[in-house]
């Protein structure tokens, strides 16, 4: 894991007033414009702290355990190990991160499909205890190198059995349970609770409440086994939608009452990923190309054949793409279009101006780095910008080869608002603040000549 996750420092601007984040994307737009027209992000880190009120306000009996490969910036981890919530991690680049912001062992899962012997190892040799397995090769692979694991049985549900890609189904069926819960005994590695996972894309609240009571099926097999089982983790299924945590809650909430009561000592958690990060990051991505592709010659018919109405198609191609920042679209997940930057030299005319079928491509000239399939924009010009709001989530992973810079900037924002509130809930003491110091920006008159200052 290359990029931020490695820096050391970084600095968070504290937006003063009436400042917002697109004010922000204006002034980082302005000073990219000067040097070298780079992609960036601006992240609001008091979403993610508004997100977590929400969900201990709606979750209130659920632990969230953060995914550390939806978004592994240094800024959200620190903040999320401040407000104590747990971590996921699936390799051991995460998991040094994670130690590295001094998250205790017992807050770690360490999860993944297929783990490195070298990797179960690092996580024996640094107490990192909690781990989840789904079939008896991978048990017996842990049982060799981790003898004091305590295993999360991942159980396949029938929503996250239909919601795989490429039709790989992770988890054990409920009839293979009992079996692999006998294996664990036998091997001496002790089996202490139970993780299924219900897909983003599945509407249905009423499958959790199929998840939920498979879960307990397999709790009393571990109990007649011999086991003592303690954890249920309801997976990382859940976006950032209040409406959808009410109505998950209202599902499972009596279930988990009858069947998981506190009084049986079961402790709940979940895996909310892009309900903490996906909204509170905003991707600004430049044009470097441009192609119009005529009514009548439509290459490879990309959207269908010439428009009815015969007006020139047009493709964009973005400084970033598939193999980068939107990695994403490859799981078949659909990039919304983006917004048109506003320049003061379009302002005054871009509600005016006509749209026109688009498509956005990234710089690799492969047939696959196609971000946005079919959009309606008005006329661009290489070098116009892009922005992509709710772009949090699988955007910051490994950089790819097809740009000249590591990984793109994170300029980290907060409102003072959001910040005193912070403060006064005790969160800013348990924040290194030696990396996580607020630096106050004021915004620069739009008819300054002057640069806007960016912290470090």
């Amino acid at each position: 894991m290359k990029g931020l996750a490695d820096e050391p420092n970084y600095s968070v601007a504290l937006l003063e007033g009436v400042t917002a984040i697109s004010d922000m994307v204006d002034n980082y737009i302005y000073e990219q414009t000067l040097v070298e027209k780079n992609a960036f992000f601006v992240a609001d880190l008091g979403v993610i702290q508004r997100q977590h009120v929400r969900w201990r306000t709606h979750m209130p009996l659920v632990r969230p355990f953060y995914p550390v490969q939806t978004n592994s910036s240094p800024a959200v981890i620190e903040l999320l190990a401040a407000l104590g919530t747990g971590f996921v991690c699936t390799n051991k680049c995460e998991l040094e991160l994670v130690r590295g912001h001094g998250v205790p062992p017992k807050d770690i899962v360490y999860s993944g499909v297929c783990k490195q012997i070298s990797q179960i190892k690092y996580a024996a040799k640094n107490g990192i205890d909690m781990l989840v397995c789904d079939n008896e090769p991978e048990l017996r692979k842990i049982a060799r190198c981790h003898p004091h694991a305590k295993l999360l049985l991942q159980v396949v549900t029938e929503a996250s059995s239909d919601g795989q890609e490429m039709g790989v189904t992770v988890g054990s069926k409920l009839k293979d349970c009992r079996h692999l819960l006998e294996s664990a005994m036998e091997l001496g590695v002790e089996v202490v609770g139970v993780r299924f996972h219900i897909p983003c894309s599945c509407d249905d609240p009423g499958a959790y409440n199929r998840a939920v009571s498979d879960a307990r099926c397999v709790f009393d097999m571990g109990e007649d086994v011999g086991f003592s089982m303690s954890i249920l983790d309801i997976g990382s299924g859940l976006r950032g939608s209040e409406t959808q945590l009410k109505q998950i809650n209202g599902a499972v909430g009596s279930l988990l009452e009858l069947y998981f009561p506190a009084s049986s000592g079961v402790s709940i958690i979940a895996e909310p990923g892009s309900y903490y990060v996906s909204s509170s990051f905003t991707l600004a991505v430049n044009v470097i190309e441009k192609q119009v592709v005529s009514p009548d010659l439509h290459p490879n018919q990309l959207h269908g054949g010439p428009s009815p109405n015969h007006e020139p198609e047009y493709l964009y191609y973005m400084n970033n793409g598939v193999y980068d920042l939107f990695t994403s679209k490859l799981a078949d997940n659909v990039i919304p279009a983006p917004a048109v930057h506003k320049s003061a030299a379009r302002c005054s005319r871009i509600s005016e101006e006509p749209v026109f079928a688009s498509s956005l491509w990234g710089p690799s000239g492969d047939d696959l780095d196609l971000v946005v399939d079919h959009c309606l924009l008005p006329e661009l010009s290489v070098g116009d910008w892009l922005i992509f709001s709710n772009a949090g989530a699988f955007s910051l992973g490994s950089p790819s080869t097809f740009t000249d810079t590591s990984r793109p900037p994170v300029y980290y924002t907060i409102s003072s608002t959001d910040w005193f509130e912070m403060q006064d809930d005790g969160i800013t003491q348990k924040i290194s603040m030696k990396k996580f110091s607020p630096v106050s920006y004021f915004l620069h008159s739009s008819q300054s000549d002057e640069a806007p200052s960016i912290p470090a």
